[in-house]
């Protein structure tokens, strides 16, 4: 009788721990509740802005779930960190995500697979370059030092094709630095670089704090001459705006490249929470808008417009019913 209990203990016994090693190998599943982790972008970008308040939102609003706001190099590094299953959802340039999505450009061979829950604003073409350098046309960035963004960022993707359309290589005709906007703006402060990229809402706070500590010394500058090589290789996913001069106190307007935002999800969230991450955009949108201004550039018509980047199951649903 001993002998029989005794074995029945030890079975007992190997069940739990073998059923508690795999939930240890398993991990935390965030579709049931617990962490969700944002994918942003530069610290002082509108991307991270942002995203601290949508996570705000989720940890206030979405019952069961803390999300928390990661700065990165933005776009493409976000995707490969959702992918992975690092990241529950990113924030990304829609010409990188379509990449993504099609297996093409930093995803040439191996299609992502990306959902999206809404298109957001729109992101406006920063090139900026210093007064001394005396540059009034992309091609004029010839020979200069230049920084296109983070590594592995959509605003180093948009930076390259650029420069290819104003007939550059991006490795050999420029001195390229691959840096973020924090660094960025201190080596333009400090001379050491001629000319920067960035790709952000409006206004974004990095380039803000950079041309209001010097009027004067930098220039934006100009590239809506550059739509026509840029759609005719890369497609419609660029449109054209003018950069009010009200937004960094400058002289005039500055005509540029502009290209959608939008928020992505894994392909196997679960239907619900990716209804729910989409309806608390826009049930809390006031909350998001006191973050950041550019929260208010969407509605409900427009952020269902991701084409080719496929809406999550979950989303489509939401703008269904209305």
């Amino acid at each position: 009788m001993i002998g029989r209990s005794s074995r029945l203990l030890a079975a007992l016994l190997a069940a739990v721990l073998v059923a508690g090693c795999g939930a240890t190998e398993a991990g935390p599943q965030p579709w049931h509740g617990g962490r969700i982790f944002l994918a942003t972008g530069n610290t002082t970008g509108v991307y991270y802005q942002l995203g601290g308040g949508y996570a705000d939102v989720i940890s206030r609003h979405l019952p069961g779930y803390e999300a928390r706001a990661e700065p990165t190099g933005a776009s493409v590094e976000n995707i490969n960190r959702l992918a992975s299953g690092d990241m529950e959802i990113a924030f990304s340039l829609a010409d990188t995500a379509a990449d993504a999505a099609a297996g093409r450009g930093a995803f040439d061979g191996q299609p992502q697979p990306v959902r999206a829950l809404a298109r957001v604003y729109s992101n406006y073409t920063h090139v900026i370059v210093r007064a001394d350098a005396k540059v009034t046309r992309l091609s004029g960035l010839r020979g200069k030092r230049v920084s296109t963004g983070s590594p592995k960022s959509g605003t180093d993707i948009i930076a390259g094709r650029l420069l290819t359309a104003a007939g550059l290589d991006p490795d050999r005709d420029v001195v390229r630095a691959t840096l973020s906007l924090p660094e960025t703006v201190k080596r333009m402060r400090a001379g050491t670089l001629d000319a920067m990229f960035f790709s952000g809402g409006l206004p974004t706070p990095g380039i803000a704090d950079l041309l209001a500590s010097a009027p004067g010394r930098y220039a934006l500058l100009p590239i809506v001459d550059l739509m026509e090589p840029l759609t005719a290789r890369h497609g419609s996913v660029y449109t054209t705006a003018e950069l009010p001069k009200e937004v960094y106190k400058t002289r005039s307007g500055t005509p540029t490249v502009t290209v959608a935002n939008v928020i992505l999800v894994s392909a196997d969230m679960p239907e619900q929470l990716a209804y729910d991450l989409t309806r608390l955009l826009f049930a809390y949108q006031a909350d998001l808008v006191k973050v950041h201004p550019e929260a208010g550039n969407f509605t409900q018509q427009s952020a269902s417009g991701t084409d080719p980047i496929p809406l999550h199951p979950g989303a489509a649903r939401f703008y269904q019913r209305g």
